[in-house]
C-alpha cells in the first residue's frame, strides 16, 4: 500500500507542549502505511505581503508552501490561546494561503484535536480554527470532533497518554479521519 503522508501541524511552540506529547502518541495508533510528518513552524516570519509582492519571500515560506502543497492531508493539534488559535498556527495558515490565488490549503482533508489542561478542552480554538480552514476550502472532519480537556491528567511522566478511555477514542477518531481522507481523495 502506498504511504500516505499526514503533515502534523502543532499550535505551540512550548517545548512540553500537551499538544505536541497528544501528536507524538497518535504514531503509535495509526497504521504502518501512515506517516505523520511533524512540520515546524517555529521559523515562519510572521505573514508579510511585501515578501511575496516584491519576488522574494523567505526560503522559509517557499519550504512550507511546498510541505503543504505536497502532503496527502492535514492535522491540526492546537492548544487555545484567548479563546481562538495561537498566533503560530494562524500564520502559518496565511503564509501557505497567500500570495492570492496560490492558496495551498486547498482541497486537503484534515482533522483537528485541540487541547486544554482545563475543562473547556480548548472548544473556541477548534471551532476558530475551522472558520479559516473552510474559508481556504480545506474539508475538515466533521465527526467524531475531539476536544480533548484535562490533559495533563491523562499522560505519564513521559508524555504519554496513560488514560484506556482517551486511547480508545484517539484510535477510533483517527480511524474516522483515515477513513474521511478516502473519501475526499477517490
Amino acid at each position: 500500500m502506498q504511504t500516505l503522508h499526514i503533515s502534523v501541524l502543532i499550535g505551540s511552540l512550548r517545548r512540553d507542549s500537551f499538544s505536541k506529547k497528544l501528536a507524538k502518541s497518535l504514531v503509535h495508533l495509526v497504521p504502518e502505511y501512515v506517516q505523520l510528518d511533524f512540520i515546524d513552524l517555529s521559523d515562519l516570519p510572521i505573514y508579510n505581503q511585501d515578501f511575496d509582492d516584491d519576488g522574494l519571500p523567505p526560503a522559509s515560506y517557499t519550504n512550507f508552501r511546498s510541505v503543504i502543497q505536497n502532503t496527502d492531508a492535514l492535522l491540526f493539534v492546537t492548544p487555545e490561546y484567548n479563546r481562538s488559535v495561537p498566533a503560530v498556527l494562524k500564520n502559518a495558515i496565511d503564509v501557505a494561503s497567500r500570495p492570492y490565488g496560490k492558496n495551498m490549503w486547498d482541497g486537503k482533508p484534515a482533522a483537528i484535536i485541540s487541547v486544554s489542561p482545563g475543562h473547556l478542552s480548548a472548544f473556541g480554538a477548534n471551532h476558530h480554527l475551522r472558520q479559516s480552514l473552510v474559508f481556504l476550502n480545506v474539508l475538515p472532519l466533521q465527526q467524531p470532533e475531539a476536544y480533548i480537556g484535562n490533559i495533563k491528567n491523562l499522560m505519564n511522566d513521559n508524555g504519554e497518554i496513560n488514560n484506556e478511555e482517551t486511547i480508545s477514542f484517539l484510535k477510533s477518531f483517527m480511524a474516522a479521519f483515515l477513513s474521511w481522507i478516502d473519501q475526499v481523495t477517490k
